[in-house]
């Protein structure tokens, strides 16, 4: 069922393009054959420190990249070396190139209008209600609602449970950091410990709900503050995955400078450097609550276009397709803007 081809749409030019799935053999055989036959090992593979170990293995295990190396990288990733901060030439080992900073502020233009939220990363994207997704069956192939919240937070779970979402899933190549969809103040952080599950979509269609069986992080914002976006309360979870070691917060007001941790009370710029994840695929997901965004049209309609190829869609028997956007484009507005 998920060993076919991955299409989404790429938002700039609204071509459908075809999704080079890193390891794919690997995660197949990992979510079938080892996971119904051998699940000691899969449980195993999917430990906190085995997918360290990989991303080490994978990430940090050399003296020196060769530019040959370096240049088929960048090629076969589709890099641009030009919006980088450092040169990707001089890096000495791949988690150089994937940790990478880039000019954000110049190649990653943000909508001035206050009331918009963008998009907390250079990923593909799905949007919906909880209502919607809940009502074709989608949501619980995802995550358990409660369990990705956290089961003992009752205050959040009732403030989001009829709300919008957005999932944002960002492959190996992407770049790294998350940056701020909103403006406003953190009212609660928290983590939540898991497994390291693989975000490819042949993990989400065979395994139920990995997205919130693995590590997460979980971050609050109120934006009806001053300078805030004004569109109530937002959730942030942001969801480690296979040979992510880590995920750290490292929100800076102007670029990349004096990187700061989380804490509550702390306001927070929108568009900005938050955290960082550890090199491999990993996932975003927004809660807002009931009747306060009003998604952009072309991510909702791009979601059900005929004619893509989409494991979700082959997986759920739905329409589900993603679009593929760059980190602070706008994902939509306020309502009440």
């Amino acid at each position: 069922m998920t060993h076919f081809a991955h299409q989404y749409i790429d938002r700039k030019t609204q071509t459908v393009r075809t999704e080079k799935l890193y390891q794919d053999p690997i995660v197949n055989l990992l979510y079938t054959e080892i996971r119904e036959n051998a699940q000691w090992l899969f449980d195993t593979l999917t430990s906190g420190w085995i997918s360290k170990t990989l991303g080490w293995f994978n990430y940090d295990l050399s003296f020196s990249l060769s530019q040959k190396t370096i240049q088929s990288l960048i090629n076969d990733l589709e890099l641009d070396p030009s919006e980088c901060l450092d040169d990707l030439y001089q890096q000495k080992t791949l988690r150089g190139i994937f940790e990478r900073k880039i000019r954000y502020w110049e190649t990653r233009p943000m909508p001035e209008a206050g009331d918009v939220v963008v998009s907390p990363a250079d990923a593909k994207v799905l949007t919906g209600s909880l209502d919607d997704f809940s009502r074709i069956n989608i949501k619980h192939k995802f995550f358990d609602y409660e369990e990705l919240i956290g089961v003992d937070k009752q205050n959040w779970l009732e403030t989001f449970s009829d709300g919008d979402l957005a999932i944002f899933r960002l492959t190996p190549d992407k770049y790294h950091y998350n940056h701020t969809p909103v403006a406003g103040n953190i009212i609660d952080f928290y983590e939540i410990p898991g497994c390291y599950h693989s975000c490819n979509p042949a993990a989400v269609v065979n395994l139920v709900t990995p997205y919130s069986s693995n590590k997460r992080t979980v971050t609050i914002f109120d934006t009806n503050v001053q300078g805030g976006t004004a569109i109530g309360r937002v959730a942030m979870v942001e969801i480690v995955a296979l040979m992510i070691g880590d995920l750290v917060q490292c929100y800076s007001q102007t670029r990349y400078d004096a990187p700061q941790p989380m804490t509550q009370g702390m306001f927070l710029a929108k568009g900005q450097p938050k955290s960082l994840f550890r090199p491999g695929s990993s996932t975003i997901v927004l809660f807002f609550e009931k009747n306060r965004i009003q998604f952009s049209e072309d991510l909702i309609r791009n979601m059900y276009r005929p004619n893509v190829i989409s494991r979700f869609s082959k997986g759920f028997g739905k329409p589900l397709v993603e679009t593929d956007m760059n980190v602070r484009s706008e994902i939509g507005h306020s309502m009440h803007g």
